[in-house]
């Protein structure tokens, strides 16, 4: 059972809001064996009072990115000097480099929203240098979908050589919103080749980014037959959808008469 004592409390107190000084402080008074149940309740407290504010923060690419004057200053600077590769480094190195972290955040997040994808991957190299930067799998998540949307390649294995590196494992519904992503820009077999990733993952496997994909890979029967044989045999009695077989038939017939 924890029992707090004058050290740890002490520890704790230069690292925890006003609020709880005095919480702390009267913590202080009970470190003794026989008040073991009384530090308990005060523990109890403590974590009652501190609420959200003691969880552990949301990652950095999950939250809300405004960017900021400077950001905006950056932005705008940088596509206007991307067609010059040498005032465009000297550049990065001057003032990229020195933005805050939620400025550059913002701008990588404005960039892939605009699918400006040479000056993202120039961002990316930035935050990977970053004293700050850590390797999350929301980071690599959003690089892969602009990615794949973009149909590039080159530059999406590049980026999953740099997270298998890292050490980076995506959970189950990430790998579906990545695999689908590949689905939608038309790139199955670099779908399929994350999909062989996820079908490794030790995550247990879910239903659900299974039927993101089975949904994505209606236009490519072949590769459909072989990941619903997958999702029958994890996930025995449940229907899987099936569209017609003249879906895209009737879609081409469509297109062709508005064109005319």
């Amino acid at each position: 059972m924890l029992l707090f004592t004058p050290k740890l409390l002490q520890k704790a107190s230069s690292t925890t809001p006003k609020p709880f000084c005095l919480a702390i402080h009267l913590l202080l008074q009970s470190t003794s064996t026989k008040h073991e149940k009384q530090n308990q309740q005060w523990f109890g407290l403590i974590r009652c009072i501190a609420g959200p504010a003691s969880s552990p923060s949301l990652s950095i690419w999950r939250r809300k990115k405004e960017i900021g004057k400077e950001g905006l200053i950056a932005a705008k600077e940088l596509k206007r000097l991307q067609s010059d590769p040498i005032r465009l480094g000297r550049f990065i190195r001057s003032h990229v480099s020195r933005l805050l972290k939620a400025d550059l955040v913002s701008v990588l997040a404005e960039f892939q929203r605009q699918d400006q994808v040479f000056l993202c991957m120039k961002l990316y190299d930035v935050v990977r240098k970053e004293i700050w930067y850590r390797p999350d799998m929301f980071f690599y998540r959003d690089m892969l979908v602009m990615l794949a949307r973009n149909k590039k390649v080159e530059e999406a294995k590049r980026v999953w050589e740099d997270l298998r590196r890292e050490e980076v494992w995506f959970d189950q519904h990430t790998f579906g919103d990545i695999i689908r992503a590949f689905l939608d820009g038309g790139l199955p077999s670099e779908a399929m080749d994350i999909y062989e990733e996820m079908r490794q993952s030790p995550d247990p496997p879910l239903s659900l980014p299974f039927r993101v994909i089975l949904k994505g890979l209606i236009p490519y029967p072949e590769l459909r037959e072989k990941v619903k044989d997958d999702f029958l045999e994890l996930f025995p009695g449940i229907v899987v959808y099936d569209a017609p077989e003249d879906l895209f038939e009737d879609q081409g017939l469509r297109s062709e008469s508005e064109s005319e």
